[in-house]
C-alpha cells in the first residue's frame, strides 16, 4: 500500500470486500470489522463509496476556486545588489578602503567585514560568480597589504 494515501487504501479495501461479496463469498459482517458502528451504518457507507477515480477529479475540479485551478506564478527573478557589479580592482579597493597605515589586526577585520557582505555563499547562485571575482580580488589584495607590512617590519 505504498504511494497511495490511506484514504485511498481504505477504499481500495472496501471495493475489494464488496467484490468479494458479489462473488458471493462469505466473508464476516461489516460490522465485524468496524467496533461501534451498526451494521447498517457501515452497509451504506461500504455500498456508497466508489474508487472511481473520474468522479473524484469531476468532484474536486467543480469545487476548486479559480486560484486553485490556475498555473502558479513564476517566483519573480532577483535583482543583483549593486556592490556586486563592481568587479573591476579599482572599485574593489575602493570599497576596501584600504590606507598605508593599516595593521595586521586592521587588515583582518577588513577582510570579515568583506566576507560577510561578499562571499559567495550568501547570494542568489545567478550572483555567485560575481561575488567570486569580488572575494577573490579582495582577498589578493589584503594578502599583498600583509606581506608589504611583513616586509616593512623587516627592514
Amino acid at each position: 500500500m505504498f504511494g497511495i494515501s490511506v484514504f485511498q487504501s481504505v477504499l481500495e479495501r472496501l471495493k475489494a470486500e464488496e467484490d468479494e461479496d458479489a462473488a458471493g463469498h462469505e466473508g464476516p459482517a461489516p460490522s465485524a470489522n468496524v467496533r461501534g458502528l451498526n451494521a447498517g451504518f457501515v452497509g451504506n457507507l461500504a455500498s456508497s463509496v466508489t474508487t472511481d477515480g473520474d468522479a473524484v477529479r469531476r468532484a474536486y475540479f467543480d469545487t476548486a476556486g479559480e486560484d486553485m485551478l490556475a498555473p502558479p506564478k513564476p517566483a519573480p527573478r532577483p535583482v543583483m545588489p549593486d556592490h556586486l557589479c563592481r568587479i573591476r580592482p579599482e572599485q574593489i579597493a575602493s570599497d576596501l578602503a584600504l590606507t598605508d597605515t593599516e595593521t595586521p589586526a586592521g587588515l583582518a577585520d577588513k577582510r570579515r567585514r568583506f566576507a560577510a557582505e561578499n562571499h559567495p555563499d550568501r547570494h542568489h547562485p545567478d550572483f555567485r560568480n560575481n561575488a567570486t571575482i569580488r572575494m577573490k580580488i579582495a582577498n589578493l589584495m589584503i594578502d599583498e597589504a600583509l606581506r608589504s607590512l611583513r616586509l616593512m617590519q623587516r627592514n
